[in-house]
């Protein structure tokens, strides 16, 4: 680690601190003061005495962390001085409210990118790239072998599979995370060239059949809501009358659900996931899913070596996943990098959220 950043940033026990500022950025631990980068919870870990975070991450965070946790919050732009730091948030299109935060000290700038990813994502404000001295990046899928096909892809794969089980009398199954992957689904679904119609009923934009989720989405559907994100109001498989046919419909659920009873209610399911992991080749029969469907809220290979050569750091520190791979590519390009050990090393479910 560069000496040449010690007051801006440092790697303890507790994960990432900032000396000037007395303030930690997604803490492990329980600290004094969190700055909270989004509401996933291997960034948003609860117990610390104060929080500061983006607007619009705030239902998220009380939904996870508690109503009565002691949170600050700034828009997107807006710079706060703590201590001899100063911290702006900017868009870091991960999920909704999801930041990336700099700290500036004496003329020296540390981005911590947070979770993010380039693909445009109707539910969230869309990545920036911040010009900074150091910048530390997540590499959860820091590998050539990660690309993602575009959104409307994806889409289009998705319905094409859920009309297959239709003709087959299949129940279609999407396992995705209850905050962010699920609400993106959805907002592309209710909005893709298949759909048509105003109306928030899903039947009213042309989709295949009707949508049921998870009781466990409900929670992060109304806080993105609440927060303006103008989903449709889809209902839980819960309050569905004893002997519904679900043999036309999709069902949104997370991956915990896969191995859980409540999978028993359905007759015929055809299984599918959404996930980055899913461009592995064995990783849908490892998981024993029918389909698996290649999307991620993550940077794939080609847009974190992109990001990286916007926001041109002179040093480069790496978290998450294949950090050591990342970080020895880009000091074979010239420069300067290290990996970082995190308590987490690669994308982590969130469907923890409690409802």
């Amino acid at each position: 680690m560069s000496p040449g950043f010690k007051h801006l940033l440092l790697m303890t026990p507790a994960g990432l601190y900032c000396p000037v500022g007395d303030f930690y950025v997604d803490p492990w631990r329980s600290v004094k003061r969190a700055i909270i980068t989004h509401a996933h919870s291997d960034h948003a870990r609860s117990g610390s005495a104060k929080y500061l975070a983006v607007h619009p991450s705030k239902a998220l965070l009380q939904l996870r962390l508690g109503l009565d946790i002691d949170l600050q919050t700034l828009q997107y732009g807006e710079s706060l001085a703590i201590g001899e730091a100063v911290v702006t948030f900017f868009p870091a299109g991960h999920i909704l409210g999801a930041a990336q935060v700099r700290i500036e000290y004496r003329g020296q700038s540390a981005l911590i990118t947070g979770d993010y990813k380039l693909q445009q994502d109707a539910t969230c404000a869309s990545w920036e790239p911040v010009a900074c001295d150091l910048m530390v990046t997540e590499s959860t899928f820091g590998l050539p072998v990660f690309h993602w096909p575009s959104t409307a892809q994806v889409m289009a794969e998705i319905i094409q599979w859920w009309q297959e089980n239709q003709r087959a009398g299949r129940t279609s199954v999407v396992f995705a995370y209850s905050v962010g992957k699920a609400q993106r689904i959805l907002m592309e679904l209710c909005h893709s060239e298949t759909a048509t119609g105003p109306s928030s009923l899903p039947a009213a934009f042309g989709l295949p059949g009707p949508i049921w989720l998870h009781g466990a989405m409900l929670g992060p559907m109304r806080a993105y809501r609440d927060s303006g994100v103008k989903l449709p109001d889809f209902e839980s498989v819960s309050v569905a009358p004893s002997g519904t046919d679900f043999s036309n419909a999709l069902i949104v659920a997370p991956p915990s659900a896969q191995q859980s009873a409540w999978m028993n209610r359905f007759k015929d399911v055809s299984m599918a996931s959404a996930s980055g992991w899913m461009a592995i080749r064995g990783t849908r029969r490892r998981r024993n899913l029918d389909r698996g469907f290649v999307l991620s809220d993550h940077v794939d290979w080609k847009d974190l070596n992109c990001a990286v050569d916007l926001c041109n750091p002179e040093e480069l520190w790496v978290t998450h996943g294949f950090s050591d791979v990342f970080a020895r590519y880009q000091l074979e390009k010239g420069r300067k990098a290290l990996p970082l050990k995190t308590e987490f090393q690669g994308e982590v479910d969130s469907e923890e959220v409690q409802v």
